[in-house]
């Protein structure tokens, strides 16, 4: 286990319920981009991924867990977008 990648997952971690607070709050899409949220959930998806086949260690719960936070914000992003329309 690297300390680097554990420090910069949480790092990175830090930054995810800020943007779903903003999200679900805010119920606009303004300043996000789904395409951004897909590529850092596509790296995360890597990450775990490489964990499974090459390096199993305990970092893989910091990729599903952001992982998971990055999913969540991409559902508000599109509910947010629903609603929208709809006014």
């Amino acid at each position: 286990m690297s300390i680097f990648e554990v420090l910069m997952l949480v790092c990175f971690g830090a930054a995810w319920p800020a943007s779903i607070y903003k999200s679900w709050t805010s119920k606009k899409t303004a300043g996000k981009s789904v395409l951004f949220l897909y590529a850092i959930l596509i790296g995360y998806i890597s990450g775990v991924l490489h964990k499974l086949f090459f390096a199993y260690d305990g970092v893989i719960y910091l990729y599903i867990l952001n992982g998971l936070m990055v999913s969540t914000d991409i559902i508000l992003y599109y509910r947010n977008e629903r609603l929208q329309r709809k006014k």
